[in-house]
C-alpha cells in the first residue's frame, strides 16, 4: 500500500509524486479502485473515515424508528417500520463490509464508535417524540441521505460505489414511506396536522445540517471530490435537497420553519434558487462533540446491543470454524 509520505530511494519524492499522478489520473479517467490496487495512505484513511461514519449511521439510526415499532398506531405501520429497520441493519452490513476491504476490521471501527473516536449523522441525536416523527425522519432525514448516496454510487472506490447501488434503492423507498405518512397526518384531522408541524418545525434545521459544514469550513470535502470519493460539496448538496423538498411541503400544506426562505431567480447563474436563512453550526459542532440531546442514551444503547449480542457473535464463528474443520476432513 503505497503512502502520501513515501519518499523515493534516493531520498526524494520523484517516486512519489509519479506514483500520485497516475493514480489521480486513473481517477480522472473514471476509473474504479478496487481493494488490490495501489493507493494513497490518504485516500484509504478518507474512506475508512466516511465509510465507517455512513456505516455507524445506519446501525445508529436504526435505534429512534426501533423505539416506535412497538407504538405504530396499526399493524400496516409496525410491518413497513419493521422492514425499514431491517434495511438499515443491513446497509450498515454492506457499509463495514466495504470498509473492511481497506484492512481494517468490523471490530476496530465498533470500538471507535463506543469510544467517540468515529462520528455518525448528528441528526440522530435528537429525539423522536411523536408518530409524525417517522413521516419526518423518512421524509426528510432518508430524502437528505438520498441527495448524498445517489452521487456515492459513482465514487471512484468500487466496493463502496457497489454497496450504495442497493442502499439506493432501498432508501428512496423509505423516503416515499416517509412522505406518506406524512400526507395521511396532513389529510387527517387537524390534530393530526398540527403533529406532522410540529415534527417538521424540529426536524428541518437538523436535517439541512446533515450535509455538513459549509465547503470552506470542511476538512475533507477539497480532496474528496478531487478523488472522486465525493461528487458534489455539501453546499450543492444541501440546496439541491431544499429545491426537492420545499414544494413537497407546500404540497403538504405546511410551512418550512425559516422565514428567510424564498424564491430568488438570481441564484445559481439565473437559474434560481432557494435563499433561506443561517444554519446555527455552533449547534451543530456541539451535537458532533457528543453534547446532543441523545448522543449518551444512543451510544449506550449501541454498546448494550453489541455486548448482549456477544453470544450470538461467539456462536456464528464457532460454527463456521467448525464448518470448515469438517470440509478441511473431507
Amino acid at each position: 500500500m503505497y503512502s502520501q509520505g513515501l519518499i523515493g530511494a534516493d531520498g526524494s519524492t520523484e517516486e512519489t509524486d509519479r506514483f500520485l499522478e497516475a493514480f489521480q489520473a486513473r481517477i480522472d479517467a473514471e476509473e474504479k479502485i478496487e481493494p488490490m490496487d495501489p493507493m494513497p495512505e490518504g485516500y484509504r484513511r478518507t474512506l475508512i473515515r466516511q465509510i465507517g461514519q455512513h456505516a455507524h449511521s445506519e446501525v445508529v439510526g436504526m435505534l429512534p424508528e426501533g423505539n416506535w415499532i412497538t407504538r405504530a398506531p396499526s399493524l400496516k405501520r409496525k410491518l413497513a417500520l419493521l422492514a425499514k429497520v431491517q434495511d438499515e441493519g443491513g446497509h450498515g452490513l454492506y457499509l463495514y463490509s466495504a470498509a473492511e476491504t481497506l484492512g481494517i476490521t468490523r471490530e476496530q471501527m465498533t470500538d471507535e464508535l463506543h469510544s467517540g473516536k468515529a462520528k455518525y449523522s448528528s441528526i440522530f441525536n435528537y429525539p423522536t417524540l411523536s408518530w409524525a416523527d417517522m413521516g419526518a425522519v423518512g421524509w426528510l432525514v432518508d430524502g437528505a441521505a438520498i441527495m448524498n448516496q445517489i452521487a456515492l454510487c459513482r465514487c471512484s472506490y468500487g466496493p463502496y460505489a457497489r454497496a450504495m447501488v442497493r442502499v439506493c434503492a432501498e432508501e428512496s423507498f423509505h423516503q416515499r414511506q416517509g412522505y406518506e405518512i406524512m400526507l395521511t397526518l396532513c389529510r387527517g384531522t387537524e390534530a393530526q396536522k398540527k403533529m406532522a408541524q410540529d415534527s417538521l418545525n424540529r426536524l428541518w434545521w437538523p436535517s439541512l445540517m446533515m450535509f455538513g459544514p459549509h465547503d470552506g469550513d470542511s476538512a475533507h470535502s477539497e480532496q474528496s471530490m478531487k478523488w472522486k470519493i465525493k461528487r458534489f460539496s455539501n453546499d450543492a448538496l444541501r440546496e439541491k435537497f431544499i429545491a426537492a423538498t420545499v414544494p413537497q411541503a407546500e404540497f403538504l400544506g405546511l410551512t418550512v420553519p425559516d422565514p428567510d426562505l424564498k424564491w430568488d431567480d438570481g441564484l445559481n447563474g439565473g437559474k434560481g434558487g432557494y435563499a433561506h436563512g443561517d444554519i446555527d453550526w455552533d449547534e451543530f459542532w456541539r451535537v458532533v462533540k457528543g453534547d446532543g440531546v441523545m448522543n449518551r442514551e444512543r451510544i449506550a444503547m449501541r454498546k448494550a446491543a453489541w455486548d448482549n449480542g456477544a453470544w450470538v457473535r461467539e456462536a456464528a464463528l464457532a460454527h463456521a470454524a467448525k464448518r470448515c474443520d469438517t470440509l478441511a476432513a473431507e
